[in-house]
């Protein structure tokens, strides 16, 4: 089971995204909890996390979110503007996935 955590501004933009993300790693044979918060609740659910991934309207806030992170060894990365823009869950799973391994 891979646990995916998103961070935006609200926690709210990004569930579109979350529920293409579950279709892709279900049509993927991915087992994986996806599932998306406000960045200023990341303390609440970063250690039930695998990797972290930030909405790219929050991308200001990477350094800090990576500090958060690196404390308990769990990598975090900003999702590609124009795979957020476009809602590619395939391509969003895929990223997350490469920065489990």
């Amino acid at each position: 089971m891979k646990n995916i955590l998103l961070c935006c501004a609200a926690g709210m933009s990004t569930s579109l995204l979350v529920t293409k993300m579950k279709k892709a790693a279900q049509e993927a044979g991915v087992e994986a909890k996806i599932w998306a918060v406000a960045v200023e609740d990341l303390a609440n659910h970063v250690d039930k996390a695998d990797v972290v991934l930030l909405g790219p309207q929050i991308k200001y806030k990477l350094s800090e979110v990576k500090k958060i992170c690196a404390e308990k060894s769990i990598p975090a990365d900003a999702i590609n503007l124009v795979d957020y823009g476009s809602m590619n869950g395939k391509k969003v799973v895929n990223f997350a996935l490469k920065l489990i391994n």
